[in-house]
């Protein structure tokens, strides 16, 4: 089976969500190139790239020393305020972020419509058990107590889509590991792209959400 092809509106906010280690970053590094080294966002032609990972790192970089509890607001604000900034440029953003709870959510799409721009999810779907495969391949495990938030805010969000609800955003599309490991692209333009069909949509998709 050839590849599938994504393609969302110029001007779109698309949020990579996800469990923590459900293979988003692999997805975004795998698809733009990235070297897993960057501390600022990327731009792939029209496109910028925002990783979680990339704010991580610059502030790793500059108070490694602080505990990670202090850490996590600064790096969370500093990837907000980067996906704010490049959406007040023009610019299509799809950006990394673990965290589904609504009120983030509800946030991303203030910011999108904030900016004359619509917020689309893209959900990468893991099971619990090789979301936490993933984490220990990559040498960092979420606490219990945390991983088990994120499962329940996780499983909210995937029925709802399911049933056809993506709300705050535009739209959302569920993917599994499989079908995402077909994607050769996803870009931000106008046309039309029947390759979209040859992976299993479940939820709404992003040639129907505008």
């Amino acid at each position: 089976m050839q590849g599938a092809r994504l393609r969302y509106p110029p001007g779109s906010l698309v949020i990579l969500t996800g469990l923590p280690g459900a293979g988003k970053t692999t997805l975004l590094r795998r698809l733009y190139g990235l070297s897993g080294t960057e501390s600022l966002p990327v731009t792939v032609g029209a496109v910028v790239v925002i990783d979680s990972a990339q704010a991580k790192r610059h502030w790793h970089d500059r108070l490694g020393w602080v505990p990670g509890s202090v850490r996590r607001p600064l790096v969370f604000a500093t990837h907000v305020g980067r996906i704010r900034r490049a959406l007040a440029g023009g610019r299509s953003v799809i950006a990394h972020n673990r965290g589904c709870a609504p009120y983030v959510l509800r946030y991303f799409a203030w910011l999108a419509r904030r900016h004359h721009a619509r917020l689309h999810l893209l959900l990468l779907d893991a099971s619990p058990e090789a979301a936490l495969a993933g984490q220990r391949a990559r040498g960092r495990v979420v606490a219990p107590r945390t991983f088990a938030r994120h499962q329940r805010r996780w499983t909210d969000l995937v029925t709802r889509v399911k049933g056809g609800d993506p709300t705050p955003a535009a739209g959302g599309l569920i993917v599994d590991r499989a079908e995402a490991a077909l994607l050769e692209a996803i870009t931000f333009d106008d046309g039309d792209d029947d390759r979209l069909r040859e992976i299993r949509i479940t939820g709404s998709s992003p040639d129907h959400d505008g």
